[in-house]
């Protein structure tokens, strides 16, 4: 019998952030991970760690070799402050990076995940990207990537994020973007580690966008995505009844959505994709070593 997933998930969400995210869906970010993998992979022991805050143990490479995936959540954070949380985190993504341990990261994560590898972060141009990051477009890279595997010529996605990136690093690969954000997806190299990350959001329950909406709508209406805070509440609320039956048709429709967003398997893709083809071969390696035996030629 194979031994379960090992499975860590760091979260850079501050403290209030996350109170107010558990009032609004239930969950922080971290938990809302945790929820989401043991749901693509039963029986996962999934530790949680909050790298960016000053009370926890500084990671070192040997300690993350243990695990079969890092993965980095989403953060209102912003990696292009020099503030002791961001270099706190970048330290921590570049232990990864060290460990060899492979990194799945969504909207911050794979910020943060730029930055640690020497790329560069700023606020994004057009402003918000709320709700749908719309027509994703594979880059021919992407189009062949594992990560991407299964996605259409074109798709929309949950995305809530005010910061692009702006430059990759050296080692980096594009795998996709759209109008509104050059980087979408991407795989990047660095010291021995391999990530791979995206700016929107698969681990995310249809039933988490409503809520975020409601959170900023006074940034919403500033940048000019919705008239006032009434038009935020309709859209809002118009997503929860979707995400109370993703059959509906018709709010699909006025919603401009398709399976892609509906359909929780297609939705997660990239997260099956980063399992079966990083975490998968590390665990039965360990599974290996664990039993004696030697490695594959």
């Amino acid at each position: 019998m194979s031994h379960p997933f090992r499975f860590l998930v760091a979260e850079s969400e501050a403290p209030e952030s996350r109170d107010l995210r558990r009032e609004s869906v239930g969950r922080s970010s971290g938990e809302t991970y945790v929820h989401t993998l043991r749901q693509l992979a039963p029986g996962a022991l999934c530790d949680q760690l909050k790298p960016a805050e000053e009370d926890g143990p500084e990671q070192q490479p040997e300690g993350l070799r243990q695990y079969d995936a890092v993965f980095l959540c989403g953060s209102p954070m912003h990696v292009y402050e020099d503030s002791p949380k961001v270099r706190r985190l970048l330290r921590f993504m570049r232990a990864v990076f060290a460990s060899g341990t492979p990194a799945f990261g969504s909207c911050a994560g794979l910020q943060v995940a730029v930055a640690a590898a020497g790329g560069k972060v700023r606020p994004r141009r057009h402003g918000q990207e709320a709700g749908f990051a719309r027509r994703i477009v594979p880059t021919a890279a992407g189009a062949r990537h594992p990560l991407l595997a299964g996605r259409p010529a074109s798709f929309d996605a949950i995305a809530i994020h005010s910061d692009e990136v702006e430059e990759l690093p050296s080692g980096a690969t594009l795998l996709a973007g759209n109008s509104d954000t050059q980087v979408q997806a991407a795989e990047i190299r660095c010291g021995g580690g391999l990530f791979w990350g995206v700016q929107y959001h698969p681990e995310l329950a249809l039933d988490e966008v409503g809520p975020a909406l409601r959170r900023q709508a006074g940034s919403l209406v500033e940048n000019g995505l919705a008239l006032d805070e009434v038009a935020v509440e309709a859209f809002a609320t118009r997503v929860d009844a979707l995400a109370h039956d993703p059959t509906r048709r018709d709010l699909a429709w006025q919603l401009g959505l398709d399976a892609q967003v509906t359909d929780a398997r297609l939705r997660q893709l990239e997260l099956r994709n980063f399992i079966r083809h990083l975490a998968e071969p590390r665990r039965a390696a360990r599974c290996r070593a664990a039993a004696g035996m030697p490695s594959p030629a």
